[in-house]
């Protein structure tokens, strides 16, 4: 199982849209606080749809918290400021995915004290940063990729119907 870290999440609509992929994934989800938001927002619980069942969420009140909590985890932090891409490191299942706030990303010391452990997802380069729920995504499909989906499905099933029938 992975883990995807939100650092201060800003805003309800990207934590309930990474909460449904965690679901979905079987990852289990870490937040941060101060939250930008409720845990009881509405836009969180629409986000997040009827997922919210399926998702294993921890709260804590620091990232030192998190961290003496797993003093043996793998913790790799997404960037715009990292020199390493996203898909060069070699993921283990149990690795942490650390985001950091939607306006400020992680902090600039956080991001000192780990340089090698700095990812970055490549974009164009006029583009400032991408969604928070993208960039975990992307991180966490790569991760998982690389473990071969681990106990996730990987076929589905289709149904026989008639074309009139959508109409």
């Amino acid at each position: 199982m992975f883990h995807i870290v939100l650092v201060e999440p800003e805003i309800p609509q990207n934590a309930g849209n990474i909460a449904r992929t965690c679901a979905a994934t079987g990852t289990h989800l870490h937040m941060i606080r101060p939250l930008g938001f409720e845990v009881t927002d509405k836009y969180l619980k629409r986000a997040g749809l009827d997922y919210w069942h399926l998702v294993d969420i921890s709260y804590y009140d620091s990232f030192a918290e998190l961290q003496a909590r797993y003093p043996d985890g793998r913790f790799f932090y997404f960037t715009t400021k990292g020199r390493h891409r996203h898909s060069d490191v070699a993921f283990k299942d149990g690795d942490f995915l650390v985001f950091g706030k939607e306006t400020k990303g992680l902090p600039e010391e956080l991001l000192m004290q780990n340089e090698e452990e700095c990812l970055r997802i490549p974009m164009f380069s006029e583009a400032r940063s991408l969604n928070l729920g993208n960039s975990a995504a992307i991180a966490l499909y790569e991760a998982l990729r690389q473990t071969n989906y681990e106990g996730l499905l990987e076929e589905g099933e289709l149904h026989e119907h008639k074309w009139s029938d959508v109409e």
